[in-house]
């Protein structure tokens, strides 16, 4: 009796696990499908559309050295 409770607990806890996987993936696709990209103004023409040429995009970084500094005296 007690290999059939464990077979059936597997049983159902994969079933669990399967049907959940299921739901979550119908799930994303759902929300890729129904959700608008987050998209700035500046890539919106005067009426509105979505501009069709590439963007460029620039991230700038704070790049010190900090090779020159002088720890006696406490500066560059």
């Amino acid at each position: 009796m007690l290999a059939l409770d464990i077979t059936i607990i597997c049983l159902v806890s994969i079933l669990f696990v399967l049907v959940g996987g299921v739901i979550g993936w119908l799930y994303k696709q759902h929300s890729y499908e129904t959700t608008y990209a987050n998209v700035h103004p500046e890539m919106f023409d005067a009426d509105g559309n979505i501009i069709p040429d590439e963007i460029l995009a620039v991230r700038f970084e704070n790049d010190y050295d900090h090779t020159d500094y002088d720890e006696d005296e406490g500066n560059t």
